[in-house]
């Protein structure tokens, strides 16, 4: 299989040495005002494929050097203004103006994700949300996942609050794709207790691809991806930064971070440090969760070049994150939490956590130490009248786990992931409204098991895929689809332990196997079909037809242990067959003067869904696989499975009073087995319907010293999930509850300049106890003093965050 990989290299070598690099020009004109016919200041003027822009000067004016004499897609916007979206060719002209109109709700916004083009939102037919830099300031959250957990079909499988992964209508795990800095995260994602290993002040905007991307992505993003975008380079000759800060008061996390960025004659940087620390937070049943702190550090940038001939970017991170364990132990008589306590060398005894150790920002026992690093090259070069796109990444992913109160400085559980991450793609010049691209891309991951207890066996896996992607565009009508074949395989390591639980071999008489060794491979096609038609610049639709497919991960056939996050023993199946999906996507989109609206739906079919099912003894109770810790055993099962549901969002904006917005999303997923008995018929962790409304008012400026105030007040419905997997009590019902929430902010001006913004957001006001459906801690123990089982979500949490810009140089 690699000689594919070095084939595709040579070639694109080869096409590289003999296309050459196109010749340099240049962009400038002017930004209007469509009623008034003045200039505007301020506007950005990005070209989101060659990752570089400017801003129109007091005047109104702009220039963009370096850039390529081919066709761009160039994204002129401001807030308040209808965003342009237009294909500019740089080899007939170098000066071009743009006039701006007035708009109350952004239809026209530039997406890169699942796509070889940057294009515009309304034109790819597969469901794109976009989060934008101001939605993610204006979110109360405790990582980047939570920050975006709130829109329509998506939802967060959380174990407590530092720890949140992603689910795009109703899949998680490994069937969700996050992409950062060009390349797919790769960290533990089968673990319910790993979370995602991204800086949330370092991205600048989401975008959500809501339904199978393996065409792009390859296996695992079968449900999706969630693209976190960094912020666009600078203008020419500019160096800015700001510094932020935030506190929020439920956990008394505390959270700064500080960037400086760069354009000098187009080389360019952005250098970012961010840190948080939190204690436990509280609710109303539990009062303080002991062991739900947390601490994260990352220090993050980017280094390159901008130039006519494309760009070449340099990206870099290391990840800490520090998050406490909550077992959920409590004493019988008072309900507090106690502790591992040890007296000495010999005697360890339970202790109830004091209120000071709750509030404490130290880290107790048990815990994770986890750490991510990360370097990935970024290139995209114009090769005569197309471009050749290619990315190569490292990452390391180091997991401890922490539990033994006599030995605190011993980890347990260590697993140390390597993975190098590769693409490359060759876009054709469009001709005659015809885009194209092919490409290659996957992965090479070692994993090896360092601690002294064991989950999963250690592996090597190498995967690669091939792909094919076409799109024709008419005048209101746009198709596109493409084709792909991905090949993947995973050698699994056999591992002997002796009776006191270490590695020995097989000349060892009473040892016994933990893991079985095996080699397995899978492949298939995967593709998709899609259009989107204009009706009018106020109403659009889009149908979609896509296959997906998905190899099982490591856990999935090979785990054998316990999870210290998650309270349950976990066995795997090597015989596990690859998932495939065929999902059919229908959307309508409004945009008018008083409504903007767009109602989605999807129905998707997977063969060979892989669940967890809890075991059960031939006595009826829980089957015990370990005596001395007696936790419930789960067994990874396959079946086939449907799900049906969709996203409805409608902004009523009335004119003349645009400032003023009343928002309303509703959001549900079905998700059923086939063919199955009452009590195993919902798939289970599928979360519940959901309702949000919101009343914003959002003021461009007031005065001369405030602008683009936001008020807002809103609530959010949880539907009671009933639909649940009950059989075997792998599962129960949660109730429906309602949360409600606050936020205002604004900018503060001097001398018409952005001195500071502030951000200030209230959750939960009401201080409502709940349990999320897809918390991991619902399962907890039980507390015997209130006869409640599990720990229940964050009570009420104020957040106020103060981020303040600075401009250090401008030539």
């Amino acid at each position: 299989m690699k000689q594919y990989l070095y084939t595709l290299l040579f070639g694109a070598l080869c096409l590289f040495l003999n296309a050459g690099f196109t010749s340099k020009t240049s962009l400038s004109g002017k930004v209007t005002d469509k009623t008034t016919g003045l200039t505007l200041p301020g506007v950005s003027i990005y070209i989101p494929d060659l990752k570089t822009g400017g801003v129109t000067t007091s005047e109104g004016t702009y220039k963009i050097e370096n850039l390529p004499t081919s066709k761009v897609l160039v994204q002129v916007s401001l807030i308040g203004y209808q965003t342009i979206v237009e294909t500019v060719d740089l080899s007939l002209l170098t000066t071009k103006d743009f006039v701006l109109e007035l708009a109350v709700k952004e239809m026209h916004e530039v997406v890169v994700t699942g796509t070889s083009h940057a294009g515009e939102k309304n034109h790819t037919p597969t469901p794109v949300t976009v989060v934008s830099k101001t939605e993610l300031l204006q979110s109360a959250s405790a990582n980047v996942i939570d920050a975006i957990a709130k829109q329509p079909g998506i939802s967060q499988v959380t174990t407590g609050t530092s720890i949140s992964k992603p689910v795009i209508r109703g899949l998680g795990y490994n069937r969700v794709v996050v992409v950062n800095d060009g390349i797919r995260q790769e960290g533990q994602q089968w673990g319910d207790e790993h979370g995602i290993e991204i800086d949330e002040f370092g991205v600048n905007k989401v975008e959500i691809l809501k339904g199978p991307a393996t065409l792009s992505y390859g296996s695992d993003a079968m449900a999706g991806v969630i693209n976190m975008i960094s912020a666009p380079t600078l203008p020419q000759g500019t160096i800015n930064g700001n510094i932020l800060g935030n506190y929020q008061t439920n956990n008394g996390q505390y959270a700064y971070s500080a960037n400086v960025s760069g354009n000098i004659k187009g080389f360019i940087w952005d250098v970012r440090y961010s840190a948080k620390q939190a204690h436990a937070y509280k609710n109303s049943f539990d009062n303080y969760v002991y062991g739900s702190g947390f601490k994260e550090n990352t220090i993050s940038g980017i280094v390159g070049l901008n130039k006519h001939w494309g760009y070449s970017h340099l990206h870099f991170s290391a990840y800490h994150l520090q998050p406490g364990i909550v077992e959920g132990s409590r004493d019988s008589v008072s309900g507090k939490f106690f502790k591992k306590f040890a007296r000495n060398d010999s005697t360890v005894v339970d202790t109830i956590v004091s209120d000071t150790e709750l509030r404490s920002y130290t880290i107790g026992i048990p815990y994770q130490d986890i750490c991510h690093y990360k370097a990935v090259l970024n290139n995209n070069f114009y090769l005569g009248n197309g471009n050749l796109k290619t990315t190569l990444g490292f990452q390391q992913n180091q997991r401890k786990e922490f539990g033994e109160v006599q030995n605190p400085d011993d980890y347990g559980l260590f697993f140390l992931l390597n993975s190098i991450n590769y693409d490359a793609r060759y876009v054709f010049a469009e001709k005659n409204k015809w885009q194209s691209s092919l490409g290659v891309n996957g992965m090479y991951q070692q994993s090896q098991n360092k601690g002294e207890e064991f989950l999963v066996p250690a592996y090597t896996l190498f995967d690669i895929g091939g792909f094919v992607t076409v799109k024709k565009s008419y005048d209101k009508f746009d198709i596109s689809g493409g084709l792909r074949y991905d090949i993947r395989k995973m050698d699994s390591d056999q591992l002997l332990l002796d009776t006191l639980g270490r590695p020995t071999t097989a000349s060892d008489p009473k040892y016994f196997i933990k893991f079985n060794g095996f080699s397995t491979s899978f492949s298939n096609v995967s593709g998709s079909l899609g259009a989107t038609y204009q009706f009018s610049d106020h109403v659009f639709t889009k149908i979609n037809i896509s296959r997906g497919f998905r190899a099982p991960n490591i856990a999935e056939l090979g785990a054998n242990g316990e999870h210290e996050g998650s309270g349950r023993y976990e066995m795997g199946d090597a015989k596990l067959k690859p998932e495939t999906s065929l999902q059919f996507d229908l959307a309508l989109g409004i945009n008018t003067e008083h409504v903007s609206a767009e109602f989605d739906l999807f129905y998707n079919s997977i063969s060979h869904f892989i669940y967890t099912r809890k075991l059960n003894s031939s006595s009826g109770g829980d089957s015990i696989v370990d005596t001395t810790n007696p936790i419930p055993t789960f067994l990874f099962s396959q079946g086939n499975a449907d799900l049906f549901g969709g996203e409805a969002l409608v902004d009523i904006h009335p004119h003349p009073l645009d400032w003023l917005h009343f928002e309303n999303a509703f959001s549900f997923v079905i998700a059923t087995q086939q063919n199955a008995t009452d009590s195993t018929r919902y798939l289970p962790f599928i979360p519940g319907p959901k309702f949000s409304s919101l009343l914003r008012a959002d003021l461009k400026k007031t005065g001369k010293a405030l602008k683009n105030l936001y008020v807002k007040a809103g609530v959010e419905y949880y539907f009671e999930q009933d639909r649940s997997y009950s059989a075997f009590g792998t599962e129960t019902t949660t109730p429906a509850y309602l949360l409600v929430n606050l936020g205002m902010g604004t900018d503060f001006l001097s001398k018409e300049k952005t001195v500071c913004s502030l951000f200030v957001s209230v959750n939960n006001l009401g201080d409502v106890t709940y349990q999320d459906h897809l918390s991991r801690l619902k399962y907890a123990d039980v507390n015997y003093a209130s006869g409640r089982r599990g720990v229940y979500n964050m009570g009420r949490n104020v957040s106020v965050k103060l981020v303040v810009p600075f401009g250090l140089k401008r030539i």
